[in-house]
């Protein structure tokens, strides 16, 4: 198995044994954004009650949301944030 490298998907993150990392490749900062904004989406239909209802898999359905948040929560550029925020306030001074 150790001179096998077929497991390339997971990368460790600094040097721990139970936290890996994925790489997710898009174009720029408004695919993200877009993907970021279809899991919240989808996450919202999924909790709306008509849509569980013509679920028979509940609980299945709530597992599925929990992952879709999570995802999503790790998508968000928060440090892109504070970038943000500096240059808005920046351009508030220059007005």
């Amino acid at each position: 198995m150790t001179k096998v490298n077929k497991f390339r998907k997971l990368k460790q993150e600094n040097g721990t044994h139970n936290s890996f990392g994925v790489t997710l490749q898009v174009s720029g900062y408004t695919e993200l954004n877009m993907m970021v904004s279809n899991l919240l989406k989808a996450s919202i239909i999924l909790l709306n009650e008509d849509a569980r209802n013509l679920s028979s898999l509940t609980a299945v359905t709530d597992t599925n949301v929990v992952n879709l948040l999570e995802i999503a929560l790790q998508l968000l550029p928060e440090e892109e944030m504070d970038l943000l925020d500096d240059l808005h306030k920046i351009h508030l001074k220059a007005l």
